[in-house]
């Protein structure tokens, strides 16, 4: 490879390879969390050799399936994509992770938290600040409206439940 030539990954700002090797270095699985402009998903990944394996995954497209009615890409159903991934994997036999939100900007009570405090909430032992997680208010959606905290309950239920 040239000098100044990086992997094409790098180079397009995709990938940051030492935070990648700085989790992978941990031995636990790493909880990635990925935002588009559709949906969010979560994913509980293990590395391998001949490529990483997904143990569990969630996204916001299957908490609609519960019966979320709100917006794919908020808060709240940010959280509940991290809490469905969360009791998907504990059936898979995992019981801790480490986040790994990729190039996502880190704002204290973002959707990147809610979705940490989801999948802590959920039973996963992930390494946390308190000081990060939005506001109850902001979680269950009662900052939009009472409907969609209503609506916020009902889906929190089917989760806990197990129900899919």
């Amino acid at each position: 490879m040239p000098k100044g030539m990086h992997f094409s990954r790098r180079r397009k700002g995709i990938t940051n390879y030492r935070k990648r090797l700085a989790l992978l270095k941990s031995g636990i699985p790493r909880a990635v969390v990925r935002f588009s402009n559709a949906k969010i998903t979560v994913q509980i990944i293990d590395f391998a050799k001949e490529g990483d394996k997904v143990l569990a995954s969630a996204s916001s497209t299957d908490v609609a399936g519960a019966g979320w009615k709100g917006s794919k890409t908020n808060i709240p159903a940010s959280y509940l994509s991290g809490m469905m991934a969360a009791k998907r994997a504990m059936k898979a036999g995992v019981s801790s992770a480490v986040l790994d939100i990729g190039r996502i900007t880190p704002t204290p009570g973002g959707r990147a938290f809610a979705t940490l405090k989801g999948l802590v909430d959920g039973g996963l032992e992930v390494p946390h600040s308190e000081d990060l997680f939005p506001d109850e208010g902001r979680i269950n959606g009662s900052h939009i409206s009472d409907k969609l905290s209503k609506d916020f309950d009902k889906v929190m239920k089917k989760i806990e439940g197990g129900k899919k």
